[in-house]
């Protein structure tokens, strides 16, 4: 990947993370922009969000986002001035539950020390 489409990506990703949280679509839960993929030609842009809770919230998110994708896609234009704005679709991301979800398998999982007594302690 390119410098410059790296940091079209950087850009976007920062824009529609403030972008989201001013949404008043009360069907946009807590939602964190993971990343974002812009095209070569900067033509199109996977946004990939996660979204905080079970599968109903995470759809009804999604629907609420792309309901909004006019004013997403135009705070982008506004705030990049970039010749040809990229056009926005929006991806869950699976990444952050499945890291919260080995790392409870981890610590359900992981040996645990034994406390010292105080012959091993030294005191």
């Amino acid at each position: 990947m390119n410098d410059r489409r790296r940091r079209v990506n950087e850009a976007v990703k920062q824009v529609l993370s403030e972008a989201i949280g001013e949404l008043k679509d009360p069907r946009v839960g807590f939602v964190t922009v993971t990343g974002t993929e812009v095209t070569t030609d900067l033509g199109y842009a996977k946004v990939f969000v996660s979204v905080y809770g079970d599968d109903h919230k995470r759809e009804r998110t999604l629907a609420g986002l792309t309901a909004a994708h006019g004013y997403l896609q135009s705070r982008v234009a506004k705030e990049l001035k970039l010749r040809r704005t990229p056009r926005l679709t929006f991806e869950y991301d699976p990444s952050v539950e499945y890291g919260v979800r080995m790392s409870q398998l981890i610590d359900e999982h992981a040996p645990t020390e034994p406390a010292l007594s105080d012959d091993q302690t030294g005191d």
